[in-house]
This record gives C-alpha cells, structure tokens and sequence, in this order.
C-alpha cells in the first residue's frame, strides 16, 4: 500500500468511499465504549481487596511511636505510612508528609499557599505578583493546567522531548523574575509515557532561577508503574541533584496510591526538604489536624514495604500489558504502512500519545463519538485546551475489558484513516 500522500486524487477518493462506508457499518452498532480517563479496571481493583479484611477489632491501633491512630493528631501523617511513602519516592521518612487520598489537592493547597502566603523564599505572595506564569509540557497533564490556570497564572507552553523538557528554552525562560515554576511528571510521562534523562534532571536541578522561589512541582504520579518491571525506566535522584547544587529548596514531590490500590480511597504523599516541611507546617496546622490514619494503617499493612510494593505492581503490569501492546500493535498494523499517524511506545504509566495529520485531532475525536467511541478531547493536552497543531490524542487503555479495547481501537485507527484521506482531498 502507498502512503496515503503519495496517491492520486482518484485513489483518494475511492479510498474515501470505502472507508466511509466502513465507518457507516460501525456507526449501525451502536458501540459504547468510553476510553475518555485513564482509570484502573476491576480486576486491576480487584488486587487490593484484601485492604477489606486486612484490619479488624484485634488490630493494634498504637503506632510505633505511641500514638492511637483513632484520635486526633499526627500532623504529617503516621511515622509507618511516611516510611513507606518514602521507600516509594525515594526519600527519607522525615521529608514525607502523608495526606488524605488525592496528590492533586496536595497540589492545589501547595500553590494556593504560594498565592496566600508567598513560597519558602518568595519575596511576596504570589497574588500581588499579576504577571506570574507557569511552564506547562505539552502534551501534559490537563488538571495540571487548570489548577495553574484557575490560580490566574499565565500558562507558558514548553515541549516535551524524548528526553524531557526542552531545556534550552527552560533555562531561557526561568531568566524571566514572573516565571515562578514548572509542571513536571518525570517519569512514564502523562500523556506521551516517557522518562526524563539524567541529563534533563540535572539541569532542572542546576539552573540559575530569576524567581527566587522558582519551585519544580515534581509529580512522580507513575514513579512504580512499570509495564516491564525487569527492565523499569531509571529517573535521577532530583533531590540529590537539587541539593548538589544548593537549590534544595526548589522541587516539591508528590506521589500517591491512586492507581496502586484505591483510587479515591487511597493515601497520598509530598516530599521536599525540611525547610520546605516546617514552611508547609506553619500554615497546614490551621487547615487540618491530620488526614485519615487508620486509613494509612490499611495501607502499610498491606502494602508493607518497597519489595512488596514492588510484586503487588508487578500484578498490576501483567494485566496492562496486554492492552498497550493491542494498541501499539494495532497502531503498527493499521497506521504505520498509510503514513497517517506517529505514536510514543512507553514502558510505564496509563497512556499513550498517538500524533494524527495536522489539524486532524479535533476530527478524529468528534468522529470517533459519533461511532460510539469516546476519547479524551483534543486539545486536553495543551493549555487553555488548545494545540497549535490540532494534532494530539491522548489514548487511554486501561479501563476498557481487553475484547472492548480491541473493538475501540479499530475504531479509532479508521477514524484516524479517514480524517487524514478527507484531509487530503481537502474535505
């Protein structure tokens, strides 16, 4: 088969009618198939529902340090579930504040305590600063612009790379006093997959910051989500490197069990440095007198420690697999000959990003709809949900049974046929 460019009008055109007649034929079934978050399935559920019967009327409820977790206190979380948090994210218990379920809200309380009160070594607050901005990746995270966005910064797009950011243009554009931070999931990327290099880590760690209170905000959400646990991608020790070169101060991490166990009843976590923990505390202690321990104390007894972790997530990646490998096979068989799409191939975390013709993506999703198949909106991968190139698709093949995932994804590549052929004869 040609690719789809080098064919004459004539052949496009009859390539239209098929296709649309197939597209036809799929809309006459009425699928329902909702691909749209990347969310665990129930079997993936399934392999924490021990938490259930894990603790019960005989279970100690004295922490290692004498405190009974059915009362108040424990500001930073129990002393158990912030060792293992840390084991997670690769720091020391004493730099670990355990919350409530969700990172994301330690993230938004993180930045609303910069609007409110100014950061560790912010000058002001960052509300009396009217010109602040916030390097977003692109493709990224969606909810991670909106927190910034709903903060009022101004939201100043850099690509993702192979590598990580492109960190030229980062290190040009944090020469600018307003530029107060950067998104970051450094590893198994939301949405494209990918892994920071050592290189990328280092240099985010080393730069010279106009904004005294510049602050990587360092979300490792896949961090133990590995596809392949033999060979997992490695990610630098940033806070090892921020230290390295004095700016210790500068990254604050979070973590969570989200999609390890619970998601929406699991237990979430931030760590920075201790400078970073007592500013944190000075203002915390008014919002909250502690998150959920005995919630913490399911967690730690069933998750244990980092090795069990580690076999509790191997699980995980074996059910997974299967469904990145469908699609990415899929992707090869249907869409790589006709030249009509190029895709990341990750080792790690819920997504994967699949890059259709220019000006094709909004097409894609809105045809994919109409046959029944939704997908995350276009655009939800840029700032203000808007992508230059109209290009990208964030693909999420977690949630649906593996017999839907297949039916899903031979919808989706037809769509993606059929907009690139339209597009051509300028449709």
């Amino acid at each position: 088969m040609k690719e789809y460019r080098e064919m004459t009008s004539q052949e496009l055109t009859a390539l239209r009618e098929e296709l649309r007649q197939e597209y036809s034929e799929i809309q006459a079934r009425g699928l329902s198939l909702n691909m749209a978050r990347g969310k665990p399935d129930a079997e993936q559920l399934a392999l924490s529902d021990a938490m259930w019967t894990i603790a019960d009327a005989s279970t100690p409820m004295v922490g290692e340090d004498g405190m009974d977790y059915r009362n108040y206190g424990l500001l930073f979380g129990t002393r158990e579930a912030r060792r293992l948090m840390g084991e997670i994210m690769g720091v020391s218990r004493e730099n670990v504040i355990v919350g409530g379920s969700s990172s994301l809200t330690m993230m938004y309380d993180t930045l609303m305590r910069g609007m409110v009160f100014g950061m560790l070594h912010s000058p002001k607050p960052w509300y009396e600063c009217p010109d602040r901005k916030f390097l977003c990746l692109v493709p990224g995270y969606d909810r991670h612009f909106a927190i910034t966005q709903d903060l009022g910064f101004e939201l100043v797009t850099v690509p993702l790379t192979e590598s990580g950011p492109d960190m030229d243009l980062v290190e040009e554009l944090v020469k600018d006093p307003s530029v107060k931070g950067i998104w970051c999931v450094p590893k198994y990327s939301n949405p494209s997959g990918i892994t920071y290099s050592d290189e990328t880590v280092r240099r985010l760690a080393a730069m010279e910051t106009a904004a005294p209170d510049f602050t990587i905000m360092w979300d490792n959400a896949y961090g133990i989500h590995h596809l392949y646990p033999d060979a997992p991608d490695e990610l630098a020790d940033i806070f090892a490197l921020a230290q390295e070169y004095g700016h210790e101060d500068r990254v604050i991490a979070f973590a969570s069990t989200s999609k390890v166990t619970y998601p929406g009843a699991g237990i979430a976590a931030l760590a920075a440095s201790k400078a970073n923990l007592d500013h944190i505390a000075a203002h915390m202690t008014h919002q909250t007198i502690g998150a959920d321990k005995i919630n913490m104390l399911r967690h730690v007894l069933f998750l244990q420690d980092l090795p069990h972790v580690k076999e509790h997530m191997a699980k995980h990646a074996a059910l997974l697999r299967p469904k990145f490998e469908l699609v990415l096979r899929m992707f090869e068989e249907q869409l790589r000959e006709p030249g009509v799409a190029r895709w990341t191939n990750p080792r790690g975390g819920y997504f994967i990003t699949c890059q259709v013709p220019e000006g094709c993506a909004k097409k894609v999703v809105q045809l994919c709809a109409e046959a029944g198949v939704i997908l995350t909106d276009a655009g939800a991968t840029h700032p203000y949900k808007k992508d230059p190139q109209d290009s990208a698709i964030r693909i999420a093949p977690s949630y649906p049974p593996i017999g839907e995932l297949e039916e899903a994804m031979k919808v989706f590549c037809l769509c993606v046929r059929l907009a690139a052929v339209e597009k051509l004869l300028g449709c």
